[in-house]
């Protein structure tokens, strides 16, 4: 293990390269819209170098995105955060899951945190099938009640509400959200960006099939079959698919360019949602023994929301070891990417180092 105590986030970067540890990756602050840091270190494909506008998969630093577009939708009226789901999905209320509300989904308490063992058998892209299984199946406590991160059903329940109240896709407005305010973050790679993409590796021996194995995450990512497969994450097919809990493929320049501006009561995405839908973006909506993550987590309408040494922080982080965040009283966004899937001790190195360079404002 390679000492990393007491060095700038650049350094880190490239000691945790230059030590093996990652093969390639980046780390961006961005603080009152300037840019501070923006370096990266590493390959994207073992030959080529990183660049800054870098695409690489993020596994659930995915799912405030997704949040993002049905907030959006809500600030039109179409829907509100207390309709129950039913009232565009009436498919959706068997099985005790009538009485289920928009807010209930944002807010990880819609009790299904995993697809049904059949998704199993249904490939990854098979969108109708997935959906489908979702509306059938019994939540595993009454909607509301507990907490437990809907790991991989997330985005399907999302999008699903998104289809039957606008007619659009939520990948496809979340595009046209990015189009609107210039942030190159992409829950469906376009076809002229799939060369952006960084091949990811697993860099920690046993990651794929720890999570096949344990008994809590085993259910939670491996149903459909594939989503912790480089091979798959790396085709183009999955990379053209449309998984919101899960692909978003993005740069840490635009990520932390993203965390600065949501922090901000007059940033873009303040504007966009007005400010009663932002404050509850970033509020805490729900909290509690997570039965998934097996943690007391506070979950806002996409984020989660931690203290640490009395330091708010707001962000997500993946499965793969990124992570993207906000301490909004040191007015920073934050993120680091890689294209190696293990721990997230690798981001722990970064967030350490963005933490001490960046104190909260007095």
């Amino acid at each position: 293990m390679v000492v990393t105590v007491d060095l700038d986030p650049a350094t880190v970067l490239d000691t945790l390269v230059a030590s093996g540890r990652d093969p390639g990756c980046a780390v961006a602050v961005v603080c009152d819209g300037v840019v501070e840091v923006d370096h990266a270190a590493g390959t994207v494909d073992g030959r080529r170098g990183w660049a800054s506008d870098t695409l690489v998969m993020t596994y659930s630093v995915a799912k405030p995105f997704a949040a993002l577009v049905v907030l959006d939708v809500v600030s039109e009226g179409a829907i509100g955060l207390d309709d129950p789901v039913t009232s565009v999905w009436p498919e959706y209320g068997v099985a005790g899951k009538a009485g289920t509300t928009v807010r209930h989904l944002l807010a990880h308490q819609a009790g299904l945190p995993v697809f049904a063992e059949e998704a199993a058998a249904v490939p990854y892209d098979d969108r109708e099938t997935l959906v489908e299984l979702l509306a059938r199946s019994a939540p595993v406590h009454e909607p509301g009640a507990r907490v437990a991160e809907h790991a991989l059903t997330y985005g399907h329940l999302l999008d699903e509400v998104v289809r039957r109240t606008t007619g659009e896709d939520l990948t496809g407005r979340f595009a046209r959200v990015c189009a609107d305010e210039g942030w190159d973050l992409h829950l469906r790679v376009p076809e002229v960006d799939l060369d952006r993409v960084a091949t990811v590796e697993e860099v920690s021996p046993g990651w794929r099939h720890d999570y096949e194995r344990d008994p809590r995450w085993g259910p939670a990512l491996s149903r459909p079959r594939g989503l912790l497969d480089p091979d798959v994450l790396n085709s183009a097919r999955f990379r053209r698919t449309s998984f919101p809990a899960v692909a978003l493929h993005a740069s840490a320049l635009a990520l932390a360019r993203f965390y600065d501006d949501v922090r901000r009561p007059d940033g873009r995405v303040a504007q966009r949602l007005g400010q009663r839908l932002w404050r509850a973006f970033l509020a805490p909506a729900s909290g509690g023994h997570d039965l998934v993550l097996d943690r007391e987590v506070v979950w806002t309408l996409g984020f989660q929301q931690d203290q640490e040494d009395g330091r708010l922080e707001i962000g997500m982080g993946g499965a793969g070891g990124c992570s993207a965040w906000t301490e909004p009283q040191a007015g920073y966004g934050a993120a680091f990417v890689s294209r190696g899937l293990g721990r997230h001790d690798r981001g722990g190195d970064v967030w350490e180092a963005v933490r001490r360079a960046y104190a909260p404002r007095s």
